[in-house]
């Protein structure tokens, strides 16, 4: 029992770092066609995320893999219930990979035009669609005993799926734009500041609202009534969306960014913590709901996998940070020279 729950918080983990990382990634995207009014300050806005987006999305391939490793019969039922939607966000991943390697290829307006707007859909849409797909979660889907999904795409967009859609983009978009305060200077520095100034507002009150909507749409909070203590997690929470606004003021940027990291942790592992044990409630039959008891693997497997995890997480952490740190600087005209930029 201790590897399941184990096994269950490092999933969550996993989740949480993917949205934190490539999270900023889908805000700048989304952001490109507001933000940007020229083309040189497109190029600085790719290249704020050009070096980091595919070592982000390692953390989804992570993800992915202990879903199917750890966690089979969830992997199964998640994959045919949600198919549609899984697809939808894959395709768009696609299309944002192949729209940044693209765009430069040709020298010609409509052809950099329908890459950008590549570039914002493979950013947008999967930025909604695991907040869809995760409020529903949190939320129950009609799934029977035999793990069969009584449902279509549409069944997915009720109001508190929309509502989770709206939450993550919004996360993102702020996340985004304080990452773009960090790596620009200038005149989109200065949009990219305003910017999150302005969606902070939204998302708080985005926050504050699905909050509310998740203490009528869920049982959620069943886990914290239980144990109060656990409301010191929503506390850290609202006291990091406040950090953010505090340290945007103050004009310390890369603060700010790692708040916003906190708040989207704490969003997370709000639902994660709500949900324990279930990892797929079932709306129509709670005795159908898939668990982190009822779905892992074999103990065995659940050992093996924790002692690569130890080996091999150090390492893909090594690599991020030197990442990072190598391309600290803000993006310049002369970085844009460069044959490796975007």
């Amino acid at each position: 029992m201790e590897l399941q729950i184990t096994w269950f918080f490092l999933w969550g983990l996993l989740w949480a770092v993917f949205f934190i990382t490539d999270g900023f990634d889908f805000g700048i995207g989304t952001l490109m066609p507001f933000l940007a009014k020229n083309d040189t300050e497109k190029r600085v806005m790719l290249n704020a995320m050009g070096p980091f987006w595919d070592g982000n999305e390692v953390w989804l391939i992570a993800a992915g893999g202990v879903t199917f490793a750890a966690f089979p019969i969830l992997y199964a039922t998640m994959f045919s219930s949600l198919y549609s939607a899984l697809m939808l966000i894959l395709f768009a991943l696609i299309l944002r990979g192949v729209a940044l390697e693209f765009r430069g290829k040709v020298e010609h307006p409509m052809w950099r035009q329908i890459w950008d707007f590549c570039v914002f859909f493979g950013s947008a849409a999967p930025a909604v669609l695991f907040g869809v797909a995760f409020a529903n979660f949190f939320r129950g889907i009609p799934i029977d005993a035999a793990g069969l999904y009584h449902g279509n795409l549409f069944s997915l967009l009720n109001g508190y799926g929309l509502l989770g859609g709206v939450l993550f983009l919004l996360l993102f978009l702020e996340h985004g734009a304080l990452w773009l305060a960090i790596k620009s200077d200038g005149d989109l520095h200065e949009r990219a500041v305003l910017t999150a100034h302005g969606l902070w507002w939204i998302l708080v009150a985005a926050a504050l609202l699905f909050l509310i909507a998740s203490k009528f749409e869920t049982r959620l909070y069943d886990n914290y009534y239980a144990n109060p203590i656990l409301f010191l997690l929503v506390v850290i929470n609202l006291a990091a969306f406040i950090q953010v606004k505090w340290f945007l003021i103050k004009k310390a940027y890369f603060t700010a960014w790692f708040s916003s990291a906190l708040a989207i942790l704490c969003c997370t592992f709000f639902g994660i913590i709500g949900l324990f044990p279930n990892m797929l409630p079932s709306s129509v039959d709670s005795a159908a709901s898939i668990t982190a008891f009822n779905s892992s693997s074999s103990p065995l497997t659940l050992k093996i996998m924790l002692t690569v995890v130890i080996i091999f997480l150090p390492i893909i952490l090594a690599y991020q940070v030197w990442a990072y740190t190598l391309f600290k600087g803000k993006v310049t005209k002369e970085d844009l020279a460069s044959e490796e930029a975007y």
